[in-house]
């Protein structure tokens, strides 16, 4: 009998420890997150930006952001757009745009036409 509890003993030593080294691990690996979200291009731009072209309203989603600090956004029809933060949007790949072209992310969001997502 003592021989099995303390096979129960030391099994709950390594478990606890295991637990404490994994929290240990745990603590170190959202550090570098958390130092990587402060530089993320994603809080810089909206979510979503919707825009109305012919007589139809489209949202468009961020899909991407370079190196260089280019917005793309993205709709269900195929279409795209890109912006700066301190640029105006642009239409791409296609004649015209829309209600956004033209716009700065600031008379974007004044228009209410940008939507950010906040923690």
């Amino acid at each position: 009998m003592t021989h099995a509890s303390r096979r129960k003993s030391i099994g709950l030593t390594k478990r606890v420890f295991a637990g404490l080294v994994g929290a240990g691990a745990l603590v170190t690996v959202l550090q570098p997150a958390a130092a990587i979200a402060q530089d993320d291009p994603f809080s810089q731009f909206p979510l979503v930006i919707h825009c109305k072209s012919n007589e139809t309203y489209h949202a468009f989603y961020i899909s991407r952001v370079s190196k260089d600090g280019v917005a793309t956004y993205v709709a269900s029809d195929r279409i795209a757009g890109t912006i700066t933060l301190d640029g105006q949007a642009k239409a791409v790949g296609g004649k015209g745009g829309g209600s956004c072209v033209g716009k700065t992310l600031a008379e974007l969001r004044a228009s209410q036409q940008a939507y950010d997502l906040k923690p």
